[in-house]
């Protein structure tokens, strides 16, 4: 066998690694030897700063694969286990397997090439990577950390509570040995606590580890199995991966119970708490500025009023009726026909799904596939025209910004509603708490964090950010800085950290302010590189926000949030899911190669 051979055939079970007798490639970021490569800087990587790579929030977007696909590797045609002197050719969509010229069972279907559904698939499953590198893989072993502190604080929680015990046994002076004998004798309640504290550490590794071997299948196929293992693996293995692993934070709680006083103060009960949650203050922390990342130049629309993420690399953008898909290039996609002629009048669900005003009012809804349009919302109230849409992450309702015009008198007035996943109206918000009305255009809507409503509502004599809580109670409206240049709202949008980002057509800025409505900066400023910001949309995979410009065809992305230093190498489990062993970073000063 030759060394090329021989090295081939190594390279289709497993990486080469350090130890092998073969040369290998450097990593361009450290001593280490190259197992990955990142079409997008592009630059060889080695495992670990992969791992790093991948969680930059830099980054975060970037198409990493393995080494062996950057040298296009073309694996062995596989055979048909139908019929084994043929090879599969082609991959039946309608049943999702490969077939060879012979399956004559699918000749009526649809059929695609092997390396096009490949392809296909890894681009529907983007969104997936995104999400398992932006939220579960830095996420998730914050939680992990929290489980590891309860097991070893569980029984400090226990101490104030049998103190607080022993207080209230001393009111009952005739029963205060036996309850103090009872209580110490309930030490089954301090293990009890302990033993789900570590069940849930070990259901939370485990969980990451699961998560960690589904990416690390996806930027290398070629290592492990072929490009219809590949096809067979996305459409067995994905309903089993679970995004969302929530573990119960738990807290101890006694009541009184007058009726039994012995048996209610000797209880201890161990109760959920709700879910564990790490504030993204935690995890995210604002930069010194913001930065440009990215500018793009839309082909077909002359400006950009409102922008809509999808994924990292695909957007919705409008300029009035004109409503496009693009990506990164700016090229167009996909065009939607009879859209309205408004400004915030689309956005996106968790299922990838257009949601957007039609000519006639109504609000319709985009398949992901875009092949098929659905009625959510049909127009049934003459006297109401819808005006903005937001899809909330939160909760799966629409909200929806509408406008009344009296023709009588003239007036104009503004409501939100909410309509639930089935398209019913379940809530709406028009009046302030004294009565008077709230709005008079909402032309953008949004949600933030804490699930209050905030809209951007201008027309010729009224101008401002209306927030509302969840229920409708007003909270405040934001008018401008304190500087008195006053506010004409455009685009706005929130981030993760809940600050609410609103373009001002006065001052031809974007104004950070707070969920409280208190001035925080102007983020951005008119300039030769950006022109008059006029739309918004916050990418929360990402952290990046797009910026629609008043006067030219460009959208510029920005980044001004990053991660906080919340995890250290040492907690940081193995690609592979092993935890017996840890991580340590790469020291380019000191490292050496084998």
């Amino acid at each position: 066998m030759t060394q090329t051979a021989h090295i081939m055939d190594t390279a289709s079970s497993q990486y080469i690694t350090a130890s092998s007798p073969y040369g290998v490639n450097q990593c361009s970021k450290c001593p280490g030897d190259t197992a990955y490569h990142c079409v997008s800087c592009p630059c060889d990587l080695c495992p670990q700063c992969k791992e790093n790579h991948v969680k930059d929030l830099q980054t975060i977007d970037h198409d990493v694969v393995s080494h062996r696909d950057k040298i296009n590797y073309i694996p062995t045609q596989e055979i048909c286990v139908r019929h084994p002197s043929h090879v599969y050719t082609k991959y039946c969509e309608p049943c999702q397997v490969p077939v060879c010229f012979h399956c004559r069972k699918h000749k009526t279907h649809r059929q695609l090439d092997v390396g096009t559904s490949y392809k296909t698939k890894r681009q529907q499953h983007r969104g997936t990577i995104h999400t398992i590198r932006s939220e579960a893989l830095f996420y998730r072993p914050v939680l992990l950390t929290g489980i590891k502190a309860d097991v070893k604080t569980c029984h400090t929680e226990f101490s104030p509570l049998q103190s607080e015990m022993l207080t209230k046994a001393q009111r009952l002076k005739d029963l205060i040995n036996y309850v103090v004998y009872d209580l110490l004798n309930n030490v089954l309640c301090y293990f009890d606590f302990k033993h789900r504290c570590k069940k849930q550490k070990i259901k939370m590794i485990r969980h990451i580890g699961r998560l960690r071997r589904y990416e690390h299948r996806y930027v290398q196929p070629a290592f492990t199995f072929s490009a219809l293992q590949f096809l067979s693996f996305t459409k067995t293995a994905l309903p089993q991966i679970h995004l969302t692993l929530h573990t119960s934070q738990l807290s101890m709680t006694e009541s009184l119970n007058k009726e039994d006083v012995m048996e209610s103060l000797s209880a201890i009960q161990i109760t959920e708490r709700g879910n564990r949650r790490v504030g993204n203050q935690c995890l995210l922390k604002l930069t010194s500025g913001a930065e440009l990342h990215q500018s793009l130049t839309l082909t077909g629309v002359d400006r950009c009023f409102h922008i809509s993420c999808v994924t990292s690399d695909r957007v919705w953008v409008s300029y009035f009726d004109n409503l496009m898909l693009t990506d990164t290039t700016g090229v167009p996609l996909h065009r939607v026909e009879y859209s309205c002629h408004g400004v915030g009048l689309h956005t996106v669900n968790s299922e990838s799904e257009l949601i957007y005003i039609d000519r006639n009012y109504n609000i319709n809804k985009l398949s992901k596939d875009m092949k098929t349009t659905t009625t959510f919302i049909e127009r049934t109230d003459s006297t109401w025209r819808p005006l903005s849409v937001y899809w909330s992450p939160s909760t799966g309702d629409l909200l929806v910004g509408m406008r009344n015009d009296d023709t009588e008198t003239g007036k104009v007035t503004g409501k939100v509603t909410r309509y639930n996943q089935s398209g019913q109206l379940t809530q709406t918000i028009q009046y302030h708490n004294t009565g008077r009305g709230l709005y008079s255009k909402p032309r953008y809507i949004t949600e933030n964090n804490n699930g209050d409503v905030v809209v951007s509502d201008y027309d010729i004599e009224s101008h401002a950010v209306v927030v509302t809580e969840r229920g409708g109670r007003h909270r405040f409206s934001y008018t401008g800085p304190p500087s008195g240049s006053g506010l004409f709202p455009w685009g706005i949008c929130t981030d993760a950290l809940s600050h609410i980002l609103v373009c001002d057509s006065t001052t031809k800025t974007v104004q950070m302010i707070n969920k409280d409505g208190r001035f925080l900066s102007h983020l951005l400023t008119e300039s030769q590189e950006m022109g008059r910001p006029y739309s918004l949309s916050y990418d929360v995979n990402t952290h990046r926000l797009w910026v629609g410009s008043l006067w030219d065809n460009k959208v510029r992305v920005y980044r001004y949030i990053t991660r906080q230093d919340a995890l250290t190498d040492e907690h940081r489990p193995r690609p592979d899911g092993d935890t017996r062993y840890t991580t340590h970073r790469h020291n380019n000063s000191s490292t050496k190669r084998r």
